[in-house]
């Protein structure tokens, strides 16, 4: 059976995955003041972090209309899976399940799955590459749905980011009691708990933070060896290679990919962000 997975524009991927025609994309929308950007393959992390930096406002974000994921559900394949980010951050869940409403009712029956991958960034990523060799090994599409699900289940999301004011401003850490004191230099180690983000611990300093992390990892894993190893930067590249050693160094993934953010984890990540899934 053909199929094709759509994601929205927080699923961040490894770059061979960008022009791959199993997947469509779906974008949301980022504003910077006067400047509104299309989270699409003509956005330009470098120009977008330096409005970011220019500007004295939080940028603004925008999930896809329920119109745009119906007509991304226009296709020859047979099975449509569909990956979003977490519905207690985003309404992209949301208009996905709306835009499967209406394609039913103005095209017809379509086997539409939509998964809430209880995360963003590389964890849409990770989900994505599961539902890749799952279908490419020829399971039907309801064991397909089963099995990612689990997986999803069992995916640990962990970030320490240099910044977590648009997070703040923007109303996405309302499940964070308190938050240290940016003073002291103290770096939250936080993670994703279905879907809601806490705080695990921290470090001082973003070294410190990135080790306590990766120690965490470690210990909270399970069957590390059937999985994918995904680290997402923003504009850090070598910062993320040093936690793939580090992590690599402690636990035998099956495989590890390093993806650089698009437009809306680059806004909520920030610049120099690490987020890691797995």
């Amino acid at each position: 059976m053909s199929y094709k997975i759509v994601v929205d524009s927080g699923c961040d991927l490894p770059v061979e995955y960008r022009k791959d025609s199993r997947f469509e994309f779906v974008p949301l929308i980022m504003q910077v003041d006067d400047h509104v950007i299309v989270d699409d393959d003509t956005f330009n992390q470098k120009e977008y972090l330096e409005l970011v930096a220019a500007s004295e406002d939080c940028p603004k974000t925008a999930c896809p209309s329920p119109d745009l994921y119906m007509n991304a559900y226009k296709t020859d394949a047979d099975d449509v899976y569909v990956v979003t980010l977490t519905s207690k951050l985003s309404g992209s869940y949301n208009s996905a399940l709306l835009g499967k409403n209406l394609y039913h009712e103005e095209v017809g029956e379509k086997n539409i799955h939509i998964f809430d991958s209880m995360s963003a960034s590389c964890g849409e990523g990770n989900i994505a590459l599961k539902i890749i060799e799952l279908a490419e090994a020829g399971l039907p599409f309801d064991e397909v749905v089963e099995k990612v699900e689990a997986y999803r289940d069992e995916m640990l999301t962990y970030f320490v980011l240099d910044s977590l004011e648009t997070l703040r401003k923007n109303g996405r850490l309302t499940g964070m009691k308190a938050l240290v004191a940016s003073t002291l230099n103290i770096k939250p180690v936080c993670h994703g708990v279905k879907g809601e983000i806490l705080q695990k611990s921290q470090g001082i300093g973003m070294k410190k933070a990135l080790v306590k992390m990766t120690e965490l990892i470690a210990a909270e894993v399970k069957n590390p060896e059937t999985k994918t190893l995904m680290i997402s930067n923003v504009n850090c590249f070598e910062r993320a290679a040093v936690v793939k050693d580090m992590i690599l160094k402690k636990v035998p993934f099956k495989d590890a990919h390093i993806v650089d953010t698009a437009g809306l984890s680059s806004t909520y990540a920030a610049d120099g962000g690490i987020i890691v899934t797995c």
